[in-house]
């Protein structure tokens, strides 16, 4: 849930994912403060048993008055999920993805900017146990203009536990974000971290680590309702104070 856009369920899925995130932006220098709010909606679709469509990037910006940037369209990230491994006995899988995006987004809203990027990803999981649940995803972003957007390295861990049968899920996630390669645009030493890329300078080998907590809860095989808190763990927190994300699963 807090890295909605790149960390990737390994699982092949039809379902639809309306998102909504209240992101306060960092007060550490050179940013301000700052809120922002971001409508989306994702959607997958399976094509076969392993291979999906995942549409996992869209929605709308809003922006509070003292925010670095204006309301406006985010990009559109679109890709193809294969699942090389799947064992339902053991209830482990494994996938790896490609993912496009196009700068189709509002510039003022800090998006639409360089000639898209790509997103090469892997992604797996198991049940451990009777409750308790672990997936993992890791990739590159590797944009097309590295004078405007920056390379850099994700990877997301997730841990849930289930409680009984209740189809409570009480979860953990934690994201690491390296930055690869500085670009020549952007607020400098600050990326943009999931949900923007920034091209900004001085940012190589610069790390940001969150952690967020929360709970989903499933009514049925068909339905998730979800919440997560966020905060960054790094002295270096890029673009974020804190953020609160919902989401809503509906799910064939």
């Amino acid at each position: 849930m807090t890295n909605p856009v790149f960390f990737e369920d390994p699982r092949t899925l039809t379902e639809v994912r309306p998102i909504f995130i209240h992101h306060n932006i960092s007060t550490h220098p050179p940013l301000a403060g700052g809120d922002l709010q971001v409508v989306a909606m994702q959607v997958r679709a399976a094509l076969t048993e392993r291979l999906s469509v995942v549409a996992a990037k869209d929605g709308f910006i809003f922006t509070g008055s003292d925010a670095p940037l204006d309301d406006g369209w985010a990009d559109i990230a679109l890709g193809l999920k294969y699942n090389l491994y799947s064992d339902p006995a053991l209830q482990q899988l494994w996938s790896v993805g490609l993912s496009y995006e196009l700068p189709v987004g509002t510039p003022r809203a800090l998006q639409g900017n360089g000639d898209g990027e790509f997103y090469l990803y892997t992604g797996a999981g198991a049940q451990v146990g009777d409750w308790w649940h672990l997936i993992s995803t890791a990739g590159f972003r590797l944009p097309a203009d590295t004078v405007d957007e920056n390379q850099l390295f994700s990877w997301g861990l997730h841990l849930d536990r289930q409680f009984g049968d209740s189809g409570f899920y009480f979860f953990n996630e934690t994201n690491w974000y390296h930055y690869l390669k500085s670009g020549a645009a952007g607020i400098p030493t600050v990326g943009g971290m999931d949900f923007f890329n920034l091209g900004s300078s001085d940012v190589a080998g610069n790390d940001v680590v969150t952690d967020g907590f929360g709970i989903k809860y499933k009514p049925s095989i068909h339905c998730e309702i979800g919440v997560a808190w966020e905060v960054p763990l790094t002295d270096r927190r890029d673009l974020i104070d804190n953020r609160l994300t919902t989401d809503l699963i509906l799910r064939y």
